[in-house]
């Protein structure tokens, strides 16, 4: 996880059980870092989770809070095993990349008035 996150100009944020909470520079490189972990751990018998969302945040000196890290939570939860899932605004924000997703359909997330379409990053 950390490898990938590293080599993706990731930032790890804090690991919560087993899960990891990291930021990066662009969308793109976050579905590609996901989509690399997955990959990885295939090799060891394991499949990985990971939701994607982007937005404003609220900053500490070493944490993350807010709406945008709440959706992402949530996204992830609505993850299958290796399944890389993203929000629309994630999708939109990497169109021309070349990276392909299936429409997962439009869900309600605790928290959320508004639904949020989703989509699984394909490999």
């Amino acid at each position: 996880m950390r490898r990938e996150i590293s080599r993706h100009r990731g930032h790890e944020v804090r690991t919560m059980g087993d899960g990891f909470l990291a930021t990066f520079d662009g969308p793109a490189r976050s579905i590609r870092c996901a989509l690399a972990i997955n990959e990885g751990v295939e090799a060891l018998g394991l499949q990985v989770r990971a939701g994607l969302h982007t937005g404003e945040v609220e900053m500490t000196d070493d944490d993350l809070s807010g709406i945008a890290v709440n959706i992402a939570a949530r996204v992830a939860t609505m993850a299958k095993p290796g399944q890389v899932l993203v929000s629309n605004t994630v999708r939109d924000l990497v169109a021309g990349s070349s990276i392909r997703f299936h429409d997962e359909g439009s869900h309600s997330l605790k928290g959320l008035t508004e639904n949020v379409r989703l989509f699984a990053a394909e490999r």
